[in-house]
């Protein structure tokens, strides 16, 4: 045990003692390397002062030279500014040197022209005093005061403009006359001879011819039965009086009366009348009465040339050949239109597909103003649209009784060509009352005209002659006056055609020898 001891003894002594040779060695070194470290410590110290030194010289010197640079760029731009002001200041002084005397001689100016304003506006009193004491010598010498000098001006003046103007009217229609009378005449007179339509005048009666006049009392049936089917069937009165052998079949649509006269001819033919027999024969009329207008409408284009109407628009026309206007025949004056508005175009040098076809289709609301309201230029407009017609044709038709503005002229042309085909002599026909209302009516238009004495209408209402007041109306006026009626008359009278206005003055100088 005890040698065991000693020798682990002797090693931690052993241990212990070069431990402590090992911290007296590194002791040592460590002082020796701090006193090294110490020594390159201060030097570097001492070293960056002396550099840090000479920079700061270096700088301050630096400084210095560029503040005094600095210093004299400022001393130099101050002498130069000051120079400048100076300069600015000598030429202010000058400017308001100059701006003084320009002062003094616009004041000496307006001092001038005040004088001369007061001078003028005592002249100027002066002269409304003179002017007042001359308008009140002329007053007296004239006897009339101003407004009333002023209002005799007007009038004279009036009454030579009015003079001038009758004049330069009386010169432009004369002119257009000479240069347009004759070719209108021509291309006028000319249509008309190309032109060979017939005319059918008819009423709102149809008389049907009986075999005998016991027919009468069949178609009257027991308690009048058959006269009643007849007249529900067809709408349609039947007149049933003295005239012997006939049957008078009376009602507005011309279309519902054609098909009463056939189906009522044909109850006469077969003899069987009774209601079934009447409804048959109605039937069979209406076919035949519409084969009809389908035929006469296709007849109408194909004499026009026109092929590709609407077929709505073929029946329409067919229709019109039971239609009368003032006992024409409608469909024949709308050809007759056509005819003319065409020709009139081709020699004009117009469109004439466009006027022939307006002519045609003028009147072609007449075909429904019996089931439709409105006028018959209105319910063409609508059933040409209607049937997609072109805007066109619709215009020039919409234009024919001056109802709308004329935009074409193919519109002129119809409206020509209407008036045409209706005041040919007995082309139309009107009642006796109606005919005499309508005289009437025309010769109390132009007697209410002032300066007008009498007036007489002559040629069936064609022409109104009319007396003026020799006193009232000169012979300059005369055209005004006439002007003045033609206008009252187209818009306060209708009627068919035209009517020429012829004024008269007469001057009578009258004396007696004793």
């Amino acid at each position: 045990m005890t040698h065991v001891i000693i020798p682990v003894a002797v090693g931690i002594v052993c241990l212990l003692v070069g431990i402590l040779v090992g911290y007296i060695i590194r002791k040592n070194n460590a002082e020796k390397t701090i006193g090294s470290a110490e020594i390159q410590a201060k030097n570097l110290i001492l070293d960056a002062e002396n550099r840090s030194e000479a920079i700061r010289k270096e700088t301050l010197a630096d400084a210095r030279q560029e503040a005094h640079q600095i210093k004299a760029d400022a001393e130099r731009d101050i002498r130069e500014r000051r120079e400048e002001v100076k300069k600015t200041e000598n030429r202010l002084i000058q400017k308001e040197a100059s701006l003084d005397k320009k002062t003094e001689s616009i004041e000496r100016k307006e001092e001038h022209i005040t004088r001369k304003l007061q001078t003028l506006e005592e002249k100027e009193k002066e002269l409304d005093g003179f002017r007042d004491r001359q308008i009140e010598e002329l007053e007296k010498i004239s006897g009339c005061t101003s407004e009333e000098a002023k209002q005799l001006l007007l009038d004279n003046i009036e009454k030579d403009v009015r003079h001038e103007a009758s004049m330069m009217i009386k010169d432009i229609e004369s002119k257009a006359k000479e240069e347009a009378d004759k070719k209108a005449k021509e291309i006028i007179t000319g249509a008309i001879q190309r032109c060979a339509a017939d005319y059918v005048a008819e009423t709102t009666v149809s008389v049907v011819p009986l075999p005998s006049d016991e027919m009468k009392g069949r178609i009257i049936g027991r308690e009048g039965r058959n006269i009643r089917a007849i007249e529900t069937a067809t709408g349609v009165d039947l007149i049933i009086d003295d005239t012997p052998e006939a049957v008078i079949l009376s009602g507005f649509d011309p279309v519902r009366r054609e098909i009463a006269r056939i189906a009522l001819e044909k109850l006469i033919v077969d003899g069987r009348i009774h209601p079934a027999r009447i409804e048959e024969m109605v039937e069979k009329a209406e076919k035949e009465v519409n084969a009809i207008i389908k035929s006469e409408g296709e007849a109408a284009t194909f004499e026009i040339g026109i092929h590709n109407l609407h077929p709505e628009l073929v029946k329409l026309l067919g229709r019109l050949k039971y239609r009368t206007s003032y006992g024409q025949n409608v469909l024949k004056h709308s050809l007759e239109v056509a005819h003319l508005a065409g020709l009139m175009a081709g020699e004009l040098g117009f469109d004439v597909k466009l006027a022939q076809r307006a002519g045609l289709l003028h009147d072609i609301g007449k075909a429904l103003d019996h089931e439709i309201q409105g006028t018959h230029v209105d319910i063409g407009i609508d059933v040409l649209r209607k049937y997609k017609e072109h805007q066109a044709v619709i215009d020039a038709m919409a234009a024919h009784h001056g109802d709308y503005e004329a935009k074409s002229p193919e519109a002129v042309l119809i409206a020509a060509a209407d008036a045409l085909s209706a005041a040919r002599p007995g082309a139309r026909r009107e009642t006796l009352d109606t005919y005499i209302k309508r005289l009437q009516k025309l010769e109390e238009i132009a007697n209410t005209t002032p300066g007008v004495e009498t007036s007489y209408a002559i040629q069936a209402g064609r022409e109104i002659r009319i007396i003026a007041k020799p006193d009232q109306v000169s012979d300059n006026a005369m055209e005004l006056l006439a002007r003045e009626i033609s206008k009252k008359i187209e818009s306060e009278l209708e009627y068919p055609g035209q009517i020429k206005v012829n004024v008269i003055r007469e001057t009578r100088a009258v004396d007696y020898a004793r």
